[in-house]
């Protein structure tokens, strides 16, 4: 009997102690509980439409914020690379950064100022820097191998495409594969902050990747053996492979690379002039005479520059 009770008293107090606190919904009548209000949907950042799409030039321009604080100061500050050979790479001998992208934002100060001698101030910058010293207005614009995408959009303002890239691998000259696929296991270097990261990544899950800020970063990682590749834009691996006798690029090419010079968001008038000097530089021969001294002999010849969109509001 004495087990019969201990037993009973067990079970009331795990009974009461599970169901201690709370007795609110079992008042009579019951105590209204508070409603719970639904979580919010996750927001949903706007479509950007074509992401090739700017702002059309006009021929008389608006005042211009960009403009005006770039001809106080005397001088358009670009933020280009400086190891990208062909695109944006020191001379060893002159000491001046040159190439295709360099062409590009000489032309704008050109275009500002009548000549670029004088006027233009290049920042080297690295690639996860191209959209914040854009967005903190640090340069007014940015020439360095950038992707045109609609998540960029939402960041910073983009020129019309002025060159049309797409991605590649470079792997050690002895190497069978023949495929981004074949790399299975491998560890293929990408520009930190790039698009190629992210194609790299979807295009085969089983590589290992590794990251560098710089062109040069990876250019390093894959001579010391700590990569056995490296991934990106086809201008950026031919210049790569021009300095290593031992490395070869694959044919494949897997993405589409629209190139565009960025700018601040906040100044649209900015774009359109830029777009008009683009426009001008394709139109008078400037355009093709740079892709044919800096990629032309690498990428081959090319019958004409990328045709711009326009129609953003």
């Amino acid at each position: 009997m004495k087990k019969l009770i201990a037993a009973s008293a067990a079970v009331l107090m795990t009974v009461t102690a599970c169901g201690s606190g709370a007795y609110d919904a079992t008042e009579i009548p019951p105590k209204p509980q508070p409603k719970v209000q639904p979580a919010a949907p996750p927001a949903v950042q706007p479509p950007c439409g074509n992401p090739l799409m700017s702002y059309a030039p006009e021929g008389i321009l608006p005042t211009s914020r960009i403009l005006e604080k770039i001809r106080k100061r005397d001088r358009l500050i670009a933020g280009v690379s400086a190891d990208s050979l062909h695109l944006g790479a020191r001379n060893p001998i002159s000491g001046e950064i040159e190439g295709f992208d360099i062409d590009m934002v000489k032309a704008v100060a050109a275009a500002i100022f009548g000549t670029d001698k004088g006027h233009l101030e290049l920042r080297v910058i690295s690639s996860p820097q191209r959209i914040p010293v854009l967005q903190k207005e640090e340069v007014d614009i940015v020439a360095r191998n950038m992707t045109i995408n609609c998540a960029r959009w939402q960041q910073i303002a983009f020129s019309a495409e002025y060159y049309r890239s797409g991605q590649k691998t470079l792997v050690a000259l002895d190497e069978k594969a023949t495929s981004v696929k074949d790399l299975d296991g491998m560890t293929i270097c990408a520009p930190a902050g790039s698009t190629s990261l992210d194609n790299l990544k979807k295009e085969n899950p089983q590589v290992n990747t590794v990251t560098a800020d710089t062109d040069t970063g990876c250019l390093v990682l894959f001579q010391s053996g700590k990569a056995d590749g490296i991934s990106g834009d086809d201008t950026v691996l031919a210049g790569d492979a021009a300095q290593d006798p031992y490395a070869k690029v694959l044919k494949e090419r897997f993405s589409d690379e629209p190139y565009g010079l960025g700018m601040p968001p906040s100044d649209r008038n900015f774009v359109k002039f830029v777009n008009q000097t683009l426009e001008q530089m394709k139109a008078d021969g400037r355009w093709m005479a740079s892709y044919n001294k800096w990629l032309a002999p690498d990428l081959g010849p090319l019958a004409s520059p990328p045709a711009p969109v326009y129609g953003r509001k």
